[in-house]
């Protein structure tokens, strides 16, 4: 039996591989912060686009580190293998908070330091392309105090668990749908 969080990453490779040639490079990455921006109409100078290409850069370059390959693209297993060694070695960026940060900010579109169902629902819809049929019932599991908002610290708490929890019913393992 797989593990959740392997699981988890395979399926963030599988939506980012854009050309679906089964490698990751930069332009995966930077399609990424560019759907971000075009799905919340971002200046390309807003701080919140800056230091989401940002972070995605720093991210890109950390997971080659990781994945100690000579080339500059990643196939899913190497991919997995990076994104596991990133997320504990926090000697250069902690990429998880770091980008649970720039993402939230970017969510946050009326800046209350809360994501509503509506953000969160755009979130999932023009960021992700996501359209599993329960991945919006992860918001409910993903505001922990059930005050019908996600907080800055029950999302990056529930980052930490993407990347970390091999608990399928974790908030955090189902942030795109149930895996």
């Amino acid at each position: 039996m797989r593990d959740v969080v392997t699981s988890k990453l395979e399926r963030v490779f599988d939506v980012m591989d854009a050309n679906h040639d089964g490698h990751l490079d930069w332009t995966d990455y930077q399609n990424l912060a560019d759907r971000y921006v075009q799905a919340y109409r971002l200046d390309r100078n807003d701080r919140r686009a800056r230091a989401l290409q940002t972070f995605c850069q720093i991210y890109w370059l950390e997971l080659l580190r990781h994945a100690g390959v000579d080339g500059d693209r990643l196939t899913k297993d190497q991919f997995v293998t990076a994104n596991r060694l990133a997320v504990i070695d926090t000697s250069r960026l902690n990429v998880v908070e770091g980008g649970g940060h720039a993402i939230f900010d970017v969510i946050d579109v009326d800046g209350d330091n809360e994501i509503s169902k509506d953000e969160f629902a755009r979130f999932l819809r023009d960021v992700w392309r996501s359209d599993a049929p329960d991945a919006m019932e992860s918001f409910t599991k993903l505001d922990t105090d059930g005050d019908n908002a996600i907080s800055r610290q029950e999302f990056i708490r529930a980052f930490l668990e993407h990347y970390l929890s091999n608990d399928p019913d974790a908030p955090g393992s189902l942030f795109f749908g149930r895996v």
